[in-house]
């Protein structure tokens, strides 16, 4: 009955969100209504502002002000005419350019020229700027429009206007947090939307080895490559290696993040025991595994257990440590997570040993002082106290697990091959990753990059829905009290 009460209610507001008198759509709707009617009945000053930014400033003299609105506006529409807005058009064109780069012959001359023609990735790139520098004006633009229709509310109330030298020291002594934010919006915007959205664009082009720039166009294809990995019949292999991957992805990311969190819980708790002696020389150890580079470690091990290696020398075995195919690849891949345990279990300890000595002492005395025993203290206390401190970093450390693209790369680059079950055509290895399937998708001799874009959305959706669900469920979100 709980379950269905918990269901019928996500029910009810799943439906709220998006039909109901206050769903997203129609508060939309209103704020749009909202606004058209601002404009309509505002002054003079705010209608012409809709069409030529800024002019409503400057007909109340703040005449700074305006000059910079129209100079945006004029920087913008230049913009648009000479560059951004043919690409724009591509974007919706249905083309990404019609003429390829090449060579003609030249009859004259008894040679072959060289031919420019379209850039089909330039074209798609140069759009994806165009579209963010469109969606920059146009919040511009309403702040032109709201800056005007504040100046109509202050003239009504009998209020001065605020003169362009006093916007300034509001923005350096009340709102300083606006010039320091702006920063680190551009570079969210160069560095993370913009490779983000070209990326989501990519996904639904042919971008291939076959269509590679400047040689060969590339254009919309639709969902058709969705379809190609997602599709049960065809033939192409692709969705069963997909969820061949995508369950190796899960495994890799479980037992690495909880095999290092709770080892290295445990090792913690030994160390801090009362009687054991020289516990600055057991953490220092640890330390030493942390201060030699990841990589060198992953390639040191990756001699080791190679076909080769000192392993086999010293056991007198011939044993494929991370080359073995048999029974799904098991040893490669249990190998891949004993050595993620060796580089990842002292990170885990210095972090416990510090949360250990934080728990408060008064809970151990009262819970001995009623009985417990050292298990009972353990499950009781020192567990809940850690999952609670740490639950965001274990849900880091999951999601961070499965793009973990070091570990597997430098150990195994995705191997053993196998054919088998991970072939069709799709370039996956035993023990590769999404990540690592991406990055050979994108790399290998015959790239496909139109495939790899659809496993960076799988990803992305993945990670997002992960961090999402678990934090908000997370008792570091739920009970922040509990331990203040």
């Amino acid at each position: 009955m709980e379950k269905e009460s918990v269901l019928s209610r996500m029910g009810v507001s799943v439906k709220e969100f998006f039909v109901g008198e206050d769903s997203i759509f129609r508060r939309f709707g209103r704020a749009v209504k909202k606004a058209v009617l601002s404009v309509v009945h505002g002054s003079l000053a705010v209608k012409l502002s809709c069409l030529f930014m800024g002019m409503g400033q400057m007909m109340r003299k703040q005449v700074v002000k305006g000059i910079v609105y129209l100079l945006l506006e004029i920087g913008f529409i230049l913009f648009m005419v000479f560059f951004g807005g043919k690409y724009i058009g591509h974007l919706f064109s249905g083309s990404l350019g019609t003429k390829a780069s090449g060579e003609v012959w030249n009859e004259e001359l008894g040679v072959y020229e060289a031919v420019k023609g379209d850039n089909s990735f330039l074209i798609l790139l140069y759009g994806v700027v165009s579209l963010i520098v469109l969606i920059m004006f146009i919040t511009v633009w309403v702040m032109n429009i709201r800056g005007n229709l504040e100046n109509d509310r202050a003239l009504a109330e009998g209020r001065k206007l605020a003169t362009f030298k006093q916007d300034c020291n509001t923005f350096i002594n009340k709102k300083f947090y606006v010039p320091l934010l702006i920063p680190p919006l551009l570079g969210l915007l160069v560095f993370t939307i913009m490779p983000l959205v070209f990326m989501i664009l990519i996904a639904f082009t042919n971008y291939d080895f076959e269509h590679t720039p400047p040689g060969q166009l590339f254009t919309w294809v639709g969902f058709a490559n969705f379809g190609q990995l997602f599709s049960v019949g065809g033939g192409s292999g692709f969705f069963l290696v997909f969820l061949r991957v995508l369950l190796w992805t899960f495994i890799w990311a479980f037992f690495a993040t909880f095999s290092n969190y709770f080892f290295g819980m445990i090792i913690a708790l030994m160390i801090n025991r009362k009687g054991i002696k020289l516990k600055k020389l057991w953490r220092t150890l640890f330390v030493v595994v942390i201060a030699v580079p990841q990589f060198v470690t992953l390639l040191l091990m990756q001699k080791i257990l190679d076909g080769d290696g000192i392993l086999n020398v010293i056991l007198g075995t011939n044993i494929r440590w991370l080359a073995d195919t048999a029974n799904g690849s098991i040893i490669p891949r249990v190998m891949i997570i004993l050595v993620n345990m060796w580089i990842g279990i002292p990170y885990t300890l210095l972090m416990c040993s510090g949360i250990l000595m934080n728990i408060p002492a008064e809970q151990y005395e009262a819970a001995r002082l009623d009985g417990a025993n050292a298990w009972q203290l353990f499950f009781k206390i020192t567990l809940p106290y850690m999952l609670h401190v740490t639950g965001p970093y274990l849900i880091t450390q999951f999601v961070g697990n499965i793009n973990n693209f070091n570990v597997i790369w430098l150990l195994t680059g995705g191997g053993p091959v196998d054919n088998i079950n991970y072939g069709g055509g799709s370039q996956a290895q035993s023990t590769d990753l999404l990540v690592t399937w991406l990055y050979r998708l994108t790399t290998d001799t015959n790239p496909r990059y139109n495939i790899a874009s659809v496993i960076g959305i799988v990803i992305f959706i993945i990670c997002a829905v992960l961090s999402l669900i678990t934090y908000n469920r997370s008792g570091a979100t739920k009970n922040e009290e509990v331990y203040q």
